[in-house]
Protein backbone atom coordinates (compact mmCIF):
# COMPACT_ATOMS: atom_id res chain seq x y z
CA UNK A 1 0.00 0.00 0.00
CA UNK A 2 2.96 2.42 0.82
CA UNK A 3 4.00 2.21 -2.84
CA UNK A 4 0.48 3.22 -3.99
CA UNK A 5 0.59 6.57 -1.71
CA UNK A 6 2.24 8.92 -4.13
CA UNK A 7 -0.36 8.10 -6.93
CA UNK A 8 -3.38 8.19 -4.19
CA UNK A 9 -2.04 11.54 -2.75
CA UNK A 10 -1.89 12.51 -6.79
CA UNK A 11 -5.47 11.36 -6.84
CA UNK A 12 -7.05 12.77 -4.06
CA UNK A 13 -5.74 16.58 -4.77
CA UNK A 14 -6.91 16.50 -7.97
CA UNK A 15 -9.95 15.50 -7.77
CA UNK A 16 -10.69 17.27 -4.51
CA UNK A 17 -9.21 20.55 -6.24
CA UNK A 18 -11.21 19.93 -9.39
CA UNK A 19 -14.70 19.45 -6.84
CA UNK A 20 -13.49 23.22 -5.98
CA UNK A 21 -12.55 24.72 -8.98
CA UNK A 22 -15.32 23.76 -11.10
CA UNK A 23 -17.45 25.81 -9.01
CA UNK A 24 -14.94 29.15 -10.85
CA UNK A 25 -16.57 29.61 -14.86
CA UNK A 26 -13.94 30.05 -16.99
CA UNK A 27 -15.29 32.08 -19.91
CA UNK A 28 -18.66 31.23 -21.44
CA UNK A 29 -18.48 27.02 -21.45
CA UNK A 30 -16.09 25.82 -19.39
CA UNK A 31 -15.13 25.80 -15.38
CA UNK A 32 -11.20 25.74 -14.13
CA UNK A 33 -11.39 22.34 -12.82
CA UNK A 34 -11.99 21.41 -16.87
CA UNK A 35 -8.34 21.98 -16.31
CA UNK A 36 -7.23 20.05 -13.73
CA UNK A 37 -9.61 16.88 -13.98
CA UNK A 38 -7.94 15.62 -16.98
CA UNK A 39 -4.92 15.27 -15.44
CA UNK A 40 -6.77 12.38 -12.99
CA UNK A 41 -6.15 9.89 -16.37
CA UNK A 42 -2.20 10.98 -15.67
CA UNK A 43 -2.10 9.51 -12.66
CA UNK A 44 -3.77 6.16 -13.60
CA UNK A 45 -1.74 5.97 -16.66
CA UNK A 46 1.71 6.84 -14.59
CA UNK A 47 0.72 3.98 -11.85
CA UNK A 48 -0.58 1.72 -14.71
CA UNK A 49 2.47 1.73 -16.50
CA UNK A 50 5.12 1.62 -13.18
CA UNK A 51 3.17 -0.51 -11.06
CA UNK A 52 0.37 -2.59 -13.10
CA UNK A 53 -3.25 -2.63 -13.72
CA UNK A 54 -4.37 -3.81 -10.72
CA UNK A 55 -2.17 -0.60 -8.91
CA UNK A 56 -3.64 1.52 -10.98
CA UNK A 57 -7.40 0.36 -9.85
CA UNK A 58 -6.81 0.81 -6.51
CA UNK A 59 -5.76 4.58 -7.38
CA UNK A 60 -8.76 5.00 -9.25
CA UNK A 61 -11.18 3.76 -6.57
CA UNK A 62 -9.69 5.85 -3.64
CA UNK A 63 -10.19 8.80 -5.99
CA UNK A 64 -13.71 7.78 -6.21
CA UNK A 65 -14.03 7.54 -2.78
CA UNK A 66 -12.35 11.03 -2.23
CA UNK A 67 -15.12 12.32 -5.49
CA UNK A 68 -17.99 10.50 -3.21
CA UNK A 69 -17.08 12.75 0.20
CA UNK A 70 -16.29 15.82 -2.15
CA UNK A 71 -19.73 15.56 -3.62
CA UNK A 72 -21.45 15.02 -0.26
CA UNK A 73 -20.29 17.73 0.99
CA UNK A 74 -21.09 19.85 -1.84
CA UNK A 75 -25.03 18.70 -1.11
CA UNK A 76 -24.81 20.34 2.17
CA UNK A 77 -22.93 23.85 0.95
CA UNK A 78 -26.19 25.58 0.08
CA UNK A 79 -24.99 28.21 -2.96
CA UNK A 80 -27.35 31.18 -4.84
CA UNK A 81 -29.53 28.79 -6.47
CA UNK A 82 -29.25 25.98 -3.81
CA UNK A 83 -26.83 23.19 -3.25
CA UNK A 84 -23.92 23.56 -4.33
CA UNK A 85 -23.76 19.78 -6.25
CA UNK A 86 -27.62 18.49 -6.83
CA UNK A 87 -27.93 14.68 -6.75
CA UNK A 88 -27.78 14.63 -10.49
CA UNK A 89 -24.43 15.95 -10.66
CA UNK A 90 -23.08 14.10 -7.86
CA UNK A 91 -24.43 10.81 -9.48
CA UNK A 92 -23.12 12.01 -12.94
CA UNK A 93 -19.82 12.86 -11.50
CA UNK A 94 -19.36 9.54 -9.78
CA UNK A 95 -20.31 7.42 -12.93
CA UNK A 96 -18.27 9.18 -15.15
CA UNK A 97 -15.13 8.86 -12.70
CA UNK A 98 -15.33 5.31 -12.11
CA UNK A 99 -16.30 4.09 -15.76
CA UNK A 100 -13.77 6.24 -17.34
CA UNK A 101 -11.38 5.71 -15.33
CA UNK A 102 -11.49 1.81 -15.38
CA UNK A 103 -12.28 1.79 -18.99
CA UNK A 104 -8.27 3.65 -19.37
CA UNK A 105 -6.96 0.95 -17.05
CA UNK A 106 -7.96 -1.36 -19.39
CA UNK A 107 -7.30 0.54 -22.72
CA UNK A 108 -3.90 1.13 -21.31
CA UNK A 109 -3.29 -2.48 -20.02
CA UNK A 110 -4.17 -3.78 -23.67
CA UNK A 111 -2.06 -1.41 -25.21
CA UNK A 112 1.36 -1.17 -22.94
CA UNK A 113 3.21 -3.47 -25.01
CA UNK A 114 3.13 -0.91 -27.73
CA UNK A 115 4.96 2.24 -29.05
CA UNK A 116 5.23 4.09 -25.75
CA UNK A 117 2.72 6.95 -26.62
CA UNK A 118 0.11 4.86 -27.91
CA UNK A 119 -1.36 3.61 -24.67
CA UNK A 120 -1.27 6.26 -22.23
CA UNK A 121 -2.93 8.57 -25.60
CA UNK A 122 -5.49 6.19 -26.90
CA UNK A 123 -6.04 5.24 -23.75
CA UNK A 124 -7.06 8.83 -22.48
CA UNK A 125 -8.95 9.76 -25.34
CA UNK A 126 -11.51 6.81 -25.05
CA UNK A 127 -11.91 7.32 -21.74
CA UNK A 128 -12.42 10.91 -21.35
CA UNK A 129 -14.91 11.09 -24.53
CA UNK A 130 -16.59 8.66 -22.19
CA UNK A 131 -16.16 10.42 -19.28
CA UNK A 132 -17.81 13.44 -21.32
CA UNK A 133 -20.56 11.65 -22.28
CA UNK A 134 -21.55 10.09 -19.44
CA UNK A 135 -21.40 13.25 -16.91
CA UNK A 136 -23.06 15.93 -18.86
CA UNK A 137 -26.17 13.49 -20.12
CA UNK A 138 -26.60 12.22 -16.58
CA UNK A 139 -26.33 15.66 -14.66
CA UNK A 140 -28.19 18.18 -17.57
CA UNK A 141 -30.31 15.97 -19.86
CA UNK A 142 -33.95 16.44 -20.46
CA UNK A 143 -34.34 12.75 -21.05
CA UNK A 144 -33.03 12.19 -17.15
CA UNK A 145 -34.85 14.38 -15.39
CA UNK A 146 -36.86 11.66 -13.33
CA UNK A 147 -33.41 11.44 -11.37
CA UNK A 148 -34.06 14.66 -9.59
CA UNK A 149 -37.31 15.49 -10.56
CA UNK A 150 -37.32 18.85 -8.35
CA UNK A 151 -33.71 20.19 -9.99
CA UNK A 152 -34.45 22.67 -12.65
CA UNK A 153 -32.11 22.25 -15.31
CA UNK A 154 -33.86 24.68 -17.53
CA UNK A 155 -31.13 26.49 -17.89
CA UNK A 156 -28.98 23.56 -19.29
CA UNK A 157 -31.89 22.11 -21.79
CA UNK A 158 -32.79 25.55 -23.16
CA UNK A 159 -32.16 26.00 -27.12
CA UNK A 160 -29.01 27.84 -27.80
CA UNK A 161 -26.14 28.40 -31.10
CA UNK A 162 -23.87 25.08 -30.42
CA UNK A 163 -20.63 26.87 -29.00
CA UNK A 164 -22.25 30.07 -29.66
CA UNK A 165 -21.20 29.85 -33.76
CA UNK A 166 -23.36 26.75 -34.90
CA UNK A 167 -26.64 25.23 -35.11
CA UNK A 168 -29.09 24.97 -32.22
CA UNK A 169 -29.01 22.11 -29.36
CA UNK A 170 -29.12 22.25 -25.61
CA UNK A 171 -26.79 23.96 -23.88
CA UNK A 172 -25.32 21.46 -21.95
CA UNK A 173 -24.12 20.01 -25.00
CA UNK A 174 -22.45 23.09 -25.79
CA UNK A 175 -20.47 22.70 -22.28
CA UNK A 176 -19.89 19.03 -22.98
CA UNK A 177 -18.15 19.58 -26.31
CA UNK A 178 -15.73 22.41 -24.63
CA UNK A 179 -14.95 20.22 -22.05
CA UNK A 180 -14.35 17.13 -24.00
CA UNK A 181 -12.22 19.47 -26.58
CA UNK A 182 -9.99 20.57 -23.23
CA UNK A 183 -9.72 17.01 -22.64
CA UNK A 184 -8.11 15.92 -25.69
CA UNK A 185 -5.73 18.97 -25.88
CA UNK A 186 -4.38 17.72 -22.20
CA UNK A 187 -4.68 13.84 -23.40
CA UNK A 188 -1.50 15.27 -25.98
CA UNK A 189 0.22 17.55 -23.32
CA UNK A 190 0.23 15.28 -20.46
CA UNK A 191 2.26 12.89 -22.80
CA UNK A 192 5.35 14.87 -22.00
CA UNK A 193 5.08 14.76 -18.12
CA UNK A 194 4.29 11.04 -18.62
CA UNK A 195 7.68 10.01 -21.01
CA UNK A 196 9.62 12.19 -18.24
CA UNK A 197 8.30 10.65 -15.49
CA UNK A 198 8.81 7.04 -16.61
CA UNK A 199 11.98 8.03 -17.55
CA UNK A 200 12.67 8.96 -14.12
CA UNK A 201 11.31 5.97 -12.57
CA UNK A 202 13.07 3.49 -14.64
CA UNK A 203 16.33 6.05 -14.37
CA UNK A 204 15.99 4.63 -9.99
CA UNK A 205 15.42 0.68 -10.70
CA UNK A 206 18.63 0.34 -13.20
Amino acid sequence: MRSLLPGILAMAVIVTASNILVQIPLGGYLTWGALTYPFAFLVTDLTNRLQGAAAARRVVLAGFAVGVVCSFIGTQVMGEFGPLVTLRIAIGSGLAFLCAQLLDVAVFNRLRRGDWWKAPLVSTLISSSVDTAIFFTVAFSAALTMIEPGNDVTWATAPTALLGIGPEAPFWVSLAIADWLVKLLLAIVALLPFRLAVARAMARVA
